[in-house]
């Protein structure tokens, strides 16, 4: 049984991938505020949108269904995570008429949020265009910035494809009718950390994460990319099968005299203290030119780990297909089973 996680960072260069609410005709991007300081953030939701939206389009997605109508609104999927991967691995509830349907995300992603403390620059625009000679132009604001942003990342490989259908204080994934269904469609009967669950078979489960990690090293999206278009796919990826589904990585990245930097001796250190959890070589996907010559520097000071094969640094994009592709040869296929099932 094993967890990926670690941690992802995107390098937004004068970028607005995420807004807030608009007020007076100003956009405003997405911030935390701690005393004085300001960080930007992209939130998790809209960047599970963008992975969502960056699925191959033969995929198969979720339906939505929207009922109800002002304060009364609601939006769920279809909730069949038998049938579609989006539903399988984000998650949803279904709660409509006597039916409380729900499913916990089997992919978790933290909030990206600047690593630096970093003031958003007010930008304004003009539209005037077929406008009198003498009129006033229409004047808009919003606002833009420039930062690493980072968010710590799991995958639940034990859950993939594998449905809760009963538990105490635990709303079950589907109804014993799908349940039934997907049993007939190839699913089997199973019991997981003590509860009882369907199973899609091992194949489809490596395609899924395979997918979903293939789908990470080319995710693309954001908000005003006609002003703002940019790279969004990870500059930096770090992810390590664990055991027991802890992160230590949270700390990996930080702030050192208002530079983002990637502490090598914190990684060490971690991976030190957590050696008997890590089930696997950890992958430092790192893009070139990315923190400027601090790849080079971590690559000099985790030398005999990466010599040794318990780091593998290279572009996040060539990491990131290699262990797709070697969980869809079945490579992996211990990380999917759990002892206790």
């Amino acid at each position: 049984m094993s967890f990926l996680v670690g941690k992802i960072a995107l390098d937004v260069v004068a970028g607005a991938p995420n807004n807030g609410k608009s007020e007076d005709n100003i956009s405003w991007v997405k911030q935390l505020r701690a005393g004085r300081d300001i960080f930007p953030y992209v939130s998790a939701q809209a960047f599970r949108r963008w992975l969502r939206d960056s699925l191959p389009r033969e995929e198969p997605r979720s339906t939505v269904h929207r009922s109800g109508s002002k304060a009364k609104q609601q939006a769920f999927t279809a909730g069949r995570p038998d049938l579609y991967l989006d539903d399988d691995l984000f998650g949803y509830m279904v709660a409509v008429s006597k039916e409380n349907f729900q499913r916990d995300t089997v992919l978790a992603t933290g909030t990206l949020v600047s690593v630096v403390a970093q003031r958003p620059t007010m930008d304004y625009g003009t539209m005037s265009r077929d406008f009198p000679a003498d009129a006033h132009p229409v004047l808009h604001h919003h606002e833009l910035y420039s930062a690493v942003l980072a968010a710590d990342v799991l995958l639940d490989l034990p859950r993939a494809g594998v449905f809760e259908t009963d538990g105490s204080g635990l709303r079950t994934a589907f109804s014993a009718d799908v349940a039934r269904e997907a049993v007939e469609n190839g699913a089997q009967s199973t019991t997981l950390r003590g509860v009882s669950a369907v199973r899609l078979p091992i194949e489809e489960r490596r395609r899924r994460v395979a997918l979903i990690l293939s789908t990470l090293a080319m995710v693309r999206g954001g908000a005003k990319q006609a002003l703002h278009y940019g790279d969004r796919v990870p500059s930096l990826v770090l992810l390590a099968p664990m055991k027991g589904g802890v992160n230590p990585f949270t700390r990996v990245l930080g702030a050192d005299q208002g530079r983002p930097v990637l502490r090598a001796d914190v990684l060490r250190e971690e991976l030190g203290a957590w050696n008997d959890e890590v089930d696997g070589p950890v992958l430092l996907g790192w893009a070139p030119g990315f923190l400027g010559e601090q790849r080079e520097q971590c690559a000099t000071e985790l030398a005999d780990l990466i010599e040794d094969g318990k780091v593998l640094l290279g572009h996040p994009r060539v990491l990131l297909r290699a262990l797709a592709e070697q969980i869809r040869r079945g490579e992996r296929d211990a990380w999917f089973e759990d002892p206790s099932a």
